[in-house]
């Protein structure tokens, strides 16, 4: 699972997310990739489960690119506690998204299998996606 080697507070606040992506929300790497349309937290488990989906469809030919990072602590007290006595320890990671961020790029693979792997990959998010393809790509034969 994805988390920080160290962070500099063990605790944070929920804050609040609005408007867009102001970055990460262009193809960097691969020729296709998936957009999110809504904003929201992504957790680690996630991520890794969307991970295992796109590689186990592609049968690791080609690759791949997680372009989020699960970098904020989500606390959470233990089951049947009083309120009070302040906030809980931090149990997992989450990485926050705005609408336009690129979540997952890939290369190396026919459209086809790049679009399921996808698809594949946005079942297993919270946030609704889209998949997107570089402007410039073009089929090419392999072989």
């Amino acid at each position: 699972m994805l988390q920080p080697k160290k962070t500099k507070y063990r605790k944070q606040q929920k804050g609040r997310m609005k408007g867009n992506a102001q970055r990460g929300h262009q193809l960097a790497f691969g020729s296709f990739g998936i957009k999110t349309l809504e904003e929201g937290w992504i957790t680690s488990r996630q991520i890794e489960a969307a991970r295992q989906a796109v590689t186990r469809y592609m049968k690791r030919e080609g690759q791949i690119w997680i372009k989020i990072f699960p970098d904020k602590p989500v606390t959470k007290k233990p089951a049947e506690v009083r309120m009070g006595k302040g906030k809980g320890a931090p149990e997992y990671f989450v990485a926050r998204v705005t609408p336009g961020r690129i979540l997952f790029e890939a290369e190396g693979v026919p459209v086809a299998v790049a679009k399921e792997a996808m698809r594949l990959a946005a079942q297993k998010l919270p946030v609704t996606t889209k998949f997107v393809v570089r402007r410039d790509y073009t089929e090419q034969k392999i072989g």
